[in-house]
């Protein structure tokens, strides 16, 4: 029983998220913003469509470095969808995370999963310029088409 304890004690450190550090800054895509510091609102609406694929709207998203944006989130789905800012190789990380643990539940500023006709928001602060995205990481949403670009520019 004790070696089980432990193991699974050592899974669940290794199971936490790359991007979620103590300090809130997730590397290059920016960090968690103040509500007063936010300079524009955009609804993202999560949900699935009748040839069964699954989708964002809208599907890209063009910010300024240094921009603060309310990012408000709204499953109008019937399944559970998630909402994860990160780079490419962090969200080929967590979408492997996720094939593992697929129940799994986010507590990292830049994540939320939401639950059928369930919102939210994450204000968020992009302080570098670049090519990021966000995605739906339960399993097979992501291959049926629910990921975003997000364009950073100075």
């Amino acid at each position: 029983m004790k070696r089980m304890m432990i193991a699974a004690a050592a899974f669940s450190l290794l199971a936490t998220p790359v991007f979620a550090s103590g300090t809130g800054e997730h590397k290059h895509v920016g960090m968690p913003g103040k509500a007063n510091d936010a300079t524009r609102d955009v609804t993202i609406e999560m949900m699935e469509m009748s040839d069964g694929s699954m989708m964002f709207e809208p599907a890209s998203l063009d910010v300024k470095a240094g921009e603060t944006v309310r990012l408000k989130l709204k499953n109008d789905g019937e399944i559970d969808h998630e909402f994860v800012i990160d780079t490419d190789e962090g969200i080929q990380e967590h979408k492997a995370m996720m094939a593992k643990m697929p129940d799994m539940q986010h507590d990292e500023p830049n994540a939320m999963r939401l639950k059928p006709g369930a919102s939210g928001e994450i204000i968020w602060t992009f302080t570098t310029p670049g090519s990021f995205e966000f995605a739906c990481l339960i399993p097979g949403h992501y291959e049926n088409g629910m990921k975003g670009a997000i364009t950073v520019s100075n």
